[in-house]
């Protein structure tokens, strides 16, 4: 098999790049291991950036993302039992974000590939690459039982944290910066309308809480527990009331409902540098991996192929390498700068290992200064809707 660029992943950002570079005339071919059901069904992200919703709009996948978003203009940060607004949209010039779910894109960005007749393959296993230090790289993988070989012109590695491409890179060339938390989030689906309309970020001296939402009938719900704790020892009837608990503020109710979906996901941070190596470039969760409380990951990896998808057109419209050469600088830049901000917002939020009386009260002396101050609630908002997309 012969095409311009092999993208290794289906996630959105695999998908997004495919999608980017066919409207450019550029052949691709998409490789992935799990099923489709699988990625259309998997639960992760749900917040959108502006840019984010205007990349998608203006690329033709983004009617049923209008149609069926949930539009916020602020969100709320919760401590104290006090209930504090964040105005995104009168903070950054009219920006705002959408809850729309990571499935979701993954589904419009299926059919839109679907519909251009663009060759996308599931269940792609013994994934392998060579060739990456050259001009014609390859990859190697099997599908329905037959071997196949895909050369190209470039290859990207949108497949994830543990992922095939990244190790394809040759010892000693790649640095990366991990770092673990010692806790995780409980995350649940749970049949029943939303208690608010935008979605809330609570610090209690029992751990994080936030509520969010995923339709005005299905909410989403998260709780700081240890890295340690099971499925199991979390009943429905605790996890309810310790989000209750949790989220506590006058004049307010959480609405209970059966929880239909519950998972604990460990926190972690993780930036590799540089984010390419010959003709294969990494995106996305291949490259980095932000704590969710930021709400940066997708749209990193969105950002990430809108660049990528600028510099692999120009390659293979014979204009040279020049912006695939300075793809990893451009966005080591904004990977950092979200790696802070999650960061931030993280030790700002959660009860951390080192909280005693004097850590915990300068947090919340940060919460209150961010709150209270136009220039810090300023700040927050920005990063928060993500002002700088490229």
């Amino acid at each position: 098999m012969r095409t311009q660029v092999g993208i290794v992943g289906a996630g959105p950002a695999g998908l997004m790049l495919a999608h980017l570079l066919h409207l450019a005339g550029v052949e691709s071919v998409v490789l992935e291991a799990r099923s489709r059901a699988y990625v259309e069904q998997r639960v992760r992200a749900g917040v959108l950036e502006q840019g984010t919703v205007d990349l998608l709009v203006e690329s033709g996948v983004g009617e049923r993302l209008l149609r069926e978003r949930l539009v916020h203009h602020g969100i709320e940060l919760r401590f104290d039992g006090r209930r504090h607004r964040i105005d995104l949209h009168a903070l950054t010039g009219g920006r705002t974000i959408s809850v729309y779910g990571q499935q979701e894109v993954v589904k419009d960005l299926i059919a839109a590939r679907h519909a251009a007749g663009g060759p996308l393959l599931f269940e792609v296993d013994d994934v392998t690459l060579d060739g990456i230090d050259g001009d014609r790289p390859a990859v190697s993988f099997r599908h329905g039982g037959a071997a196949q070989r895909l050369e190209c012109a470039a290859v990207a590695g949108c497949d994830g944290f543990h992922g095939v491409c990244r190790p394809a890179v040759p010892p000693g060339v790649l640095r990366e910066y991990p770092r673990d938390y010692t806790f995780a989030w409980l995350g649940v689906l749970a049949a029943v309308a939303p208690s608010t309309e935008e979605v809330v970020y609570s610090r209690h001296e029992r751990g994080f809480a936030l509520h969010s939402m995923r339709s005005p009938r299905v909410s989403r719900l998260y709780l700081q527990v240890d890295a340690t704790d099971s499925l199991e020892a979390w009943p429905d009837d605790r996890i309810w009331a310790e989000l209750q608990v949790r989220l506590a503020a006058d004049g307010w109710t959480l609405h209970e409902g059966p929880i239909i979906e519950r998972a604990i996901a460990p926190l972690r941070s993780f930036v590799v540098e540089p984010m390419q190596h010959g003709r294969l470039y990494l995106a996305g969760d291949a490259a980095h991996i932000v704590p969710p409380t930021g709400a940066k990951g997708m749209n990193l990896a969105i950002a990430d192929v809108r660049v990528l998808a600028r510099g692999l057109v120009e390659l293979c419209r014979g204009g040279g390498p020049a912006l695939l050469d300075a793809y990893s600088e451009t966005r080591l830049r904004r990977v950092w700068q979200a790696q802070q901000f999650s960061s931030w917002m993280t030790s700002m939020l959660h009860r951390l290992p080192d909280d005693g009386d004097w850590q915990g009260r300068l947090r919340l002396a940060e919460l209150r200064y961010t709150v209270g101050s136009h220039a810090a609630s300023t700040s927050l908002a920005e990063r928060y809707v993500g002002l700088d997309p490229e």
